[in-house]
Order: C-alpha cells, then sequence, then structure tokens
C-alpha cells in the first residue's frame, strides 16, 4: 500500500509543532492525544491500528492492539483526514522538549527502527508495529527494553526525540552511546550493548554499568535528552528529602503556600 503524499512545516524550537498540509481525501495517522489545532474542514476518527492493512480482520485489530500495549501506547490510533475541496492543515505538537525529525521513509529504504515512544505522526499507510531484540543482553540492559518501534512506508513519517538531535550515517562502522540516547536507526545498523569499561568505570565512571554498541551501515538518530534522564531529574529534585533552599522545587511550593 503505497503512503499519501502530505507536505508540511515544523515550528519552534525546543517544544515544536509539525504542521500537516493535506489535500483533499489525504489523511494522516497520529497517536492518540498528540494533535494541537486543525482547521475546519478536517475529519478525525479514533480506530485500532494504523490502516495500512484494510483487509484485515478483527482478530488482526486485537493482535495489533496487544502490540500498542506492549510498546507503552494507546491501543487507539486517531485518523485525521481533508474531507473538503481545498487544502486543509493539521498541527502535532512533541510531548516534551526535543525536536521533531521528519523522515522520508522512501530514502531510508522503507523502514524505520525507533524508541517505543517515538512516533508521532505519519502519512497514511504507513505501518506501526513492534521490533523485539534478538539478544538477551540488549533487552535487558539496553535502555528500552526488548520492544522497539517500527515503521514501515514510501511516505512521510514524523518522531520526536529529546533534547538535541544528532544525524550520523555509519558506512560499516561502530558507534558506542549511552543506551538512553539511542533514538533511532535504520536496519542495516546491529544493536547490542558491552560493559562500560572495568569494574571502576563501571562504579565509579557516572556513564552507567553498560554502553549501547551501534555497527554497520546506515542512518543513526541519537537524542541528547532522553525522557527517561529528564525525570529522574525532575523526581531527584522533587523528592521529599530534596533541598528546600532557593530556586528548588519544594522551596517554590513552600513560598507558594506560605511556608516560610
Amino acid at each position: 500500500m503505497r503512503c499519501h503524499e502530505v507536505d508540511y512545516e515544523i515550528f519552534g524550537d525546543d517544544m515544536q509543532i509539525v504542521e500537516v498540509e493535506l489535500d483533499p481525501n489525504e489523511v494522516v495517522i497520529a497517536e492518540a492525544g498528540a494533535m494541537n489545532y486543525m482547521e475546519d474542514g478536517i475529519n478525525f476518527e479514533t480506530k485500532m491500528g494504523d490502516g495500512s492493512k484494510p483487509q484485515s480482520g478483527i482478530l488482526d485489530s486485537l493482535m495489533n492492539a496487544g502490540k500498542r500495549v506492549l510498546t507503552g501506547e494507546s491501543i487507539f490510533m486517531t485518523h485525521f483526514s481533508n474531507g473538503g475541496s481545498m487544502k486543509r492543515r493539521v498541527a502535532f505538537a512533541a510531548p516534551y522538549p526535543g525536536k521533531i525529525i521528519a523522515i522520508d521513509m522512501a530514502t531510508m529504504g522503507e523502514e524505520l527502527i525507533c524508541q517505543k515512544d517515538a512516533f508521532l505522526c505519519a502519512a497514511f499507510g504507513t505501518s506501526i508495529d513492534i521490533a523485539f531484540h534478538k539478544r538477551l543482553g540488549a533487552g535487558f540492559f539496553g535502555g528500552e527494553g526488548f520492544i522497539l518501534q517500527r515503521l514501515r512506508g514510501d511516505g512521510k513519517a514524523f518522531v520526536h526525540v529529546g533534547g538535541t538531535v544528532i544525524k550520523r550515517e555509519l558506512n560499516n562502522e561502530t558507534l558506542r552511546v549511552d543506551t538512553g540516547c539511542i533514538a533511532a536507526f535504520t536496519p542495516g545498523i546491529d544493536y547490542d550493548i558491552e560493559r562500560a569499561g572495568n569494574l571502576k568505570s563501571m562504579v565509579f565512571g557516572g556513564e552507567g554499568m553498560f554502553l549501547a554498541t551501534l555497527r554497520g551501515t546506515g542512518t543513526v538518530y541519537l537524542q541528547s535528552l532522553p525522557f527517561s534522564r529528564l525525570a529522574n531529574r525532575v523526581m531527584r529534585a522533587a523528592s521529599v528529602g530534596g533541598s528546600k533552599g532557593e530556586g528548588s522545587v519544594l522551596g517554590g511550593l513552600g513560598d507558594l503556600f506560605g511556608d516560610r
């Protein structure tokens, strides 16, 4: 199934929005709750699945819904269509600070593997599935567990990464990365994990116990601020045992409620 050809524009810097322009009868699919605004004439419908296999039965739909549960996503996806006679626009917002990457799937070999919460929206016809790690080590210690998202299609797909994005092209090369900083890669890349140096470096180096190893030929997208790292910093700052000094979360709450 060929994907719909959509135009787009990305706005913002750290909290970005992608605005997708739809011709009459064109459709874009998105994660539930990702829509920011839409023009008059855009219709939307929540469905179980991405619609890339229109002939699939109820059993296939239930299996696809179960796969999405494994990735931590909603079992539903929202389909936005232009039911008018003129071009109309619908916009989708990033869920946390970072960058939205526009992927031309046709130039990526029509397949991309990304972290399980990276998918934002895509042209209708794009298949969103799951990809399992084949190695136990990568599954247990690779930062994202056994399950990643696999996008297939020949149209535009939009993924979101935390912080700043770095695109690297590997040509039969090896790249070692913090396990949480891998955002996406093409199928020609082999993903595994290895120890972060000797025992002293693993315990006191501050880089974690393991590093991800990417080998092969293909494209790799890296992120500077994984959401897990951001969440850990926020929880640490907001912990009950944290400082109540000026600038701290608890200090700010104390000022708000008169705790002097």
